[in-house]
């Protein structure tokens, strides 16, 4: 039986005359009313800026706040590490954290707390396009990494369409591009990842491989032991093996004379301090400064 008048013109919505201005209602056989808006791929210049070899000056976040990342994003450094495995921070956090970053000029880096591929999806389903895995020991831990970042058949990523990573759905043919914007970086700071390094920075998809050196130090018997001679040199030859492995090194360090040092050796993303560390640093010297009369 055919619809009444009245109930033929509500399926449709309330007649022009009636409908709120500004207000696109939607229509039989359009769902939305009018065409998506389109946005195109945030472009990864982190990635891009390291397989040039152009170093890279970072800043190492410990304070899980959008407002100091806000504030940071704008200082000049050219990335900076937003970390899940030591801070108190999860998601929530991190996609805060992301937002605030977009207004600066440095590329946010995302540490997740291990290399799991849920915590590495949902991760990139916020918005990080450059994430780095701590404690990769092994070739076959760096396989699975580069996976938990690739949709199938290339790896195991789950599909979400209305994501922050897609700019909720707005980027067109966002899964046929994810892959070349996306930079997996792993961390080697154990004697076992060592013994792996040439197998783990040979890993196709591994885009830099970076040395944790408070682990590293800690599982060679150098506890609190980063600064040691021994630990420096080693450093420093860990650096050139990744150079020399055909792939791109990294470090965190505070010590500025380390800093260059390791930069000569070959490191392209270099973060020089951490925020937390530069607070206390600088408010404890501040206030003894004035505390001393």
């Amino acid at each position: 039986m055919p619809l009444p008048l009245e109930r033929r013109a509500l399926k449709n919505g309330p007649p022009p005359s009636v409908r709120p201005a500004g207000h696109h209602w939607p229509v039989s056989g359009n769902k939305s009313g009018n065409a998506m808006p389109q946005e195109a791929m945030p472009r990864n210049a982190f990635k891009r800026a390291i397989h040039a070899g152009r170093q890279q000056i970072g800043l190492w976040c410990s304070i899980p706040s959008p407002f100091t990342v806000e504030v940071l994003a704008g200082s000049g450094f050219d990335w900076l590490l937003l970390d899940t495995e030591h801070a108190p921070a999860d998601i929530p956090e991190i996609f805060a954290q992301l937002q605030a970053a977009a207004g600066g000029s440095a590329s946010p880096v995302v540490r997740v707390p291990s290399n799991d591929p849920v915590a590495i999806k949902r991760a990139l389903d916020a918005g990080a396009q450059s994430l780095l895995m701590p404690m990769v020991q092994t070739a076959e831990e760096a396989h699975a990494a580069v996976a938990a970042t690739r949709y199938p058949p290339e790896g195991i990523r789950g599909f979400a369409g209305m994501s922050r990573a897609t700019r909720f759905g707005r980027v067109k043919d966002y899964f046929k591009q994810a892959h070349d914007e996306t930079c997996v970086l792993v961390q080697v700071e154990s004697a076992q990842a060592l013994d792996n390094l040439e197998a783990i920075c040979a890993v196709e998809g591994i885009d830099g491989v970076f040395i944790g050196p408070g682990d590293l130090s800690a599982s060679l018997g150098f506890l609190d032991g980063q600064g040691a001679p021994e630990m420096v040199k080693l450093i420093e030859e860990t650096l050139r093996r990744i150079v020399a492995a055909g792939n791109r090194p990294g470090i965190l360090t505070a010590d500025r004379t380390l800093a260059r040092r390791y930069m000569a050796a070959g490191s392209v993303f270099t973060a020089v301090d951490i925020d937390l560390a530069l607070l206390v640093r600088q408010t404890e010297a501040l206030a003894a400064e004035f505390k001393a009369g």
